[in-house]
């Protein structure tokens, strides 16, 4: 595997042709770009989970019901009775 450290890099570079390194720099700008609209969705995210705290929501179970709500009804209902089957031998319930 070349090491791209040295003279390698030059011969690596002309050998991609100049659509290669356009199309390389436009999937680079992607992502960047991606990478910046993902931290400002983050971000609304932890200001809305603010938000639901000042009107008196508990964030922390507000995140667990969105949780919830992303799995299949079957799949959660199932580890449902899995989870209250190992609370109630061990006691809990």
């Amino acid at each position: 595997m070349p090491d791209f450290g040295g003279t390698d890099t030059v011969v690596a570079v002309q050998s991609l042709t100049q659509s290669t390194q356009e199309k390389l720099r436009q999937i680079v700008a992607r992502i960047e770009k991606l990478e910046e609209e993902k931290k400002s969705i983050s971000d609304d995210v932890k200001e809305t989970y603010a938000e639901a705290k000042s009107f008196g929501l508990d964030p922390k179970v507000l995140r667990q019901v969105v949780r919830i709500r992303k799995q299949d009804r079957q799949e959660r209902e199932e580890q449902e009775q899995v989870r209250d089957l190992y609370l109630h031998a061990l006691g809990e319930i």
